[in-house]
């Protein structure tokens, strides 16, 4: 299996070496395409230890690997789930990682995103807040490794801070959407990934993204949320899904309950507007085995639906391989026939459970 159907991006965990970081990958991937890299910002979220604050919000280092011509390779950057690996063994110090490295936190979303349009991801952390400092009237305090701007009132907007040694070396890859020759687009990253000695972490899955479209109507929707939330067992035994991984979960039991109310009866406004409306109290999040929330909104961020659940992977064609089974399961759910609760008192295997819910004879 070298091709898929649909359109489809996907996101590869893996983890360099010590004494390397994602920056050595990127170089090579562009060397490769006669291409360039370009330093960027990641934004991401992490539970916050500080009293009274939920979540720190975050731009860590990216690196963006374009071609000759100047169209997109692929996009590398930290993830957070990422951690055990990157604990030194007993007695052992570990690697000092990229000390000229930094993430900038922040405690509010809309304050990150504009602190992200005014810095420049090439500048050391000692200015690199100057631009923010600047939007506020205010100076930049420098502390021991890091640098922070406080508003007029003292609270803080912004800090850059060292990033922790080892955390350079998580390197997610993200590539653009791609239409064709899927196992050998991902080879091409791939390879060079494992010549330089990146490893699959534990934590490692993989993450597809299809086009979002299809599934925003009420039957393709109900039915993606049936299969994932009824057949949950079979999909993580046939996809062999990393038990630890972080930031999956199952479907809310409210939001699998929805999509079974008579909508049949939703009047003038419409099937899909009222399931959708009703779908965004339902508990859905992004961190579930499938990511809906970019169907539940008019101006997604990416409008794609992701399925989270592929194990960590080094090696394109089994990537694809897996692929290519819920590529099957995302078509069939685009039937607007049910997709009926999985017979658990029948004598079969999850893979060939999921080929009869197909149709497929083995």
């Amino acid at each position: 299996m070298e091709e898929l159907l649909l359109r489809t991006g996907f996101e590869i965990e893996l983890l360099a070496p010590a004494g390397s970081d994602r920056q050595t990958l990127a170089d090579e991937l562009a060397a490769r395409c006669a291409g360039r890299v370009r330093r960027s910002f990641h934004v991401d979220s992490e539970p916050s230890a500080v009293p009274g604050v939920g979540v720190f919000r975050h731009l860590s280092p990216a690196f963006d690997v374009v071609d000759e011509h100047g169209r997109p390779v692929a996009r590398l950057v930290d993830d957070i789930t990422i951690q055990r690996d990157l604990v030194p063994a007993p007695g052992h110090q570990g690697a000092l990682g990229r000390r000229d490295w930094y993430r900038i936190l922040c405690d509010e979303g809309r304050l990150l995103r504009l602190i992200e349009r005014h810095t420049d991801p090439y500048a050391p952390l000692a200015t690199v807040l100057d631009p923010v400092a600047e939007l506020f009237g205010a100076r930049v305090d420098m502390l021991s490794g890091a640098a922070r701007v406080n508003d007029s009132a003292g609270a803080t907007v912004a800090v850059a801070m060292t990033l922790p040694p080892g955390r350079e070396r998580p390197c997610e890859i993200v590539t653009p959407p791609l239409e064709s020759h899927h196992a050998q687009s991902l080879e091409r990253l791939l390879g060079p990934a494992r010549e330089l000695g990146f490893t699959v972490p534990r934590e490692a899955a993989v993450h597809l993204h299809v086009d979002g479209a299809p599934f925003r109507r009420a039957e393709s929707f109900a039915n993606v949320v049936r299969l994932f939330g009824h057949w949950r067992e079979e999909l993580w035994t046939a996809l062999d899904a990393n038990p630890d991984c972080r930031r999956v979960a199952p479907l809310t039991q409210e939001l699998v309950d929805l999509v079974e109310l008579p909508w049949q009866e939703a009047g003038e406004r419409g099937v899909w507007a009222l399931m959708r409306d009703a779908a965004q109290g339902a508990g859905v999040t992004k961190f579930a085995d499938v990511n809906l929330k970019q169907l539940l909104t008019d101006r997604p961020v990416r409008d794609t639906l992701e399925v989270r659940i592929l194990p960590g992977d080094l090696d394109g064609h089994s990537i694809v391989r897996r692929a290519a089974l819920v590529e099957a399961l995302l078509t069939r759910c685009l039937d607007p026939r049910p997709i009926p609760r999985p017979d658990r008192h029948a004598v079969r295997d999850p893979l060939g459970a999921l080929h009869d819910l197909l149709g497929v004879r083995r």
